[in-house]
């Protein structure tokens, strides 16, 4: 409720506030100047002496930046696809031994699992066979040329040879290209089927779906993964948002997030897209957040509700700050300490004990909470 001014004399109200002051004070307070002093007023200021007593019934608080909130909306936590890879088996075999748990932070390049395979070792075969042809190709190659300096072979002889050892050359780059493909050195020597498998990005293993001895397939790319890399401090959020709040949603914004497990608990985030189209079942428009999780409390796929914040025109301020004088709405900013001044303002929308101020004030202003009706009345009866 707004303070209203209108029953005791301004006068009245000054010489009761200070005749209680003299009565509740200790005769000790009373011999400090800077007590005793009275307040100075100069037109729409009060100033009071430094320490002044009087200053303890005054508080202030300052005024508040306005957000406008798309609140109640509902959504959903996964990983970020930015700094995630899911590492699925590029052959097929059996795992022999796992070197990555869940929890466990890796460099890029480090083995996490390695597999049996016949695959892999048809591979390093392959590569084996071709060097061994093409340095036989090689070698024929030049004992041709050699022959055909001293007219011992016959020009179709060399051209012979020369094809063999191009078409050797073909063979071992499609063996060495088949090597790197599963990540392997084409130069390692030795046929083990012995496939490792390796992390495409650093990060920490948030997910490990594999036990030893468990057949895997090149061809399980629609299962689920053998392990989920990801940096567990980011997470994305798919928020669920109505045609009516897409209206006042732009990337950028700032959201805050809240858990039910964690009702103690507001994570920040920002706006990242909005979609362009709505869900056909549920007629909601999906929008990706990014969430800042550096305190490892959220976890991906957690239902979360989020507000949306804005920046809109305003200030807000508590109510009880505002008094009424002939209809128009005041109230008192410090301006320096112990110094008040009275401002008009003019007021929009009132919700929870809070109000905005649209005009007349700038967010950061310190404004008087307790003890308004008191600077008023000292004003009124200076200027009686």
């Amino acid at each position: 409720m707004k303070a209203t001014i209108r029953t005791l004399p301004a006068t009245f109200c000054v010489a009761l506030f200070f005749s209680l002051l003299s009565g509740c004070s200790r005769p000790n307070a009373l011999s400090d100047p800077n007590v005793s002093a009275a307040p100075k007023v100069e037109g729409d200021k009060v100033t009071f002496a430094t320490n002044a007593v009087q200053l303890n019934y005054v508080a202030v608080e300052p005024a508040q930046e306005r957000k406008a909130i798309a609140s109640g909306l509902t959504g959903r936590l996964a990983w970020d696809d930015d700094v995630t890879a899911r590492v699925f088996p590029a052959v097929s075999g059996r795992i022999i031994e796992i070197l990555a748990n869940p929890g466990q932070r890796i460099a890029q390049g480090d083995i996490l699992a390695r597999i049996k395979s016949p695959d892999f070792g048809q591979a390093q075969a392959d590569m084996r066979k071709a060097v061994a042809d093409l340095n036989v190709a090689e070698r024929a190659l030049s004992r041709t040329r050699l022959l055909l300096e001293h007219g011992a072979a016959a020009e179709k002889e060399l051209e012979s040879a020369q094809a063999d050892y191009t078409r050797a050359l073909s063979e071992k780059q499609r063996a060495s290209a088949t090597l790197s493909l599963y990540g392997a050195d084409p130069d390692s020597s030795g046929v083990d089927g012995v496939f490792a498998l390796k992390a495409p990005v650093a990060g920490v293993v948030v997910e490990k779906s594999l036990n030893p001895g468990q057949e895997v397939r090149a061809d399980q790319v629609g299962d689920k993964p053998l392990f989920v890399i990801s940096e567990p401090a980011r997470l994305w959020l798919f928020l669920d948002v109505t045609e009516a709040d897409a209206q006042s949603l732009n990337p950028n914004q700032d959201i805050l997030v809240h858990v039910r497990a964690l009702p103690d608990k507001v994570f920040s985030g920002r706006l990242q897209n909005i979609g362009q189209g709505l869900d056909p079942a549920t007629r909601t428009i999906k929008a990706r957040c990014l969430v800042d999780n550096s305190q490892k409390m959220l976890r991906a796929e957690m239902y979360v509700s989020a507000d949306v914040t804005t920046p809109a025109s305003g200030v807000d301020i508590p109510t009880k700050a505002l008094f009424l004088k002939d209809n128009e709405h005041f109230v008192f900013v410090e301006n320096a300490p112990g110094q008040f001044q009275r401002h008009h303002v003019k007021l929009g929308i009132e919700s929870n004990g809070r109000s905005v101020v649209l005009e007349g004030l700038m967010p950061g202003q310190r404004v008087v909470t307790d003890g308004c009706l008191l600077l008023e009345a000292m004003l009124e009866g200076e200027n009686s």
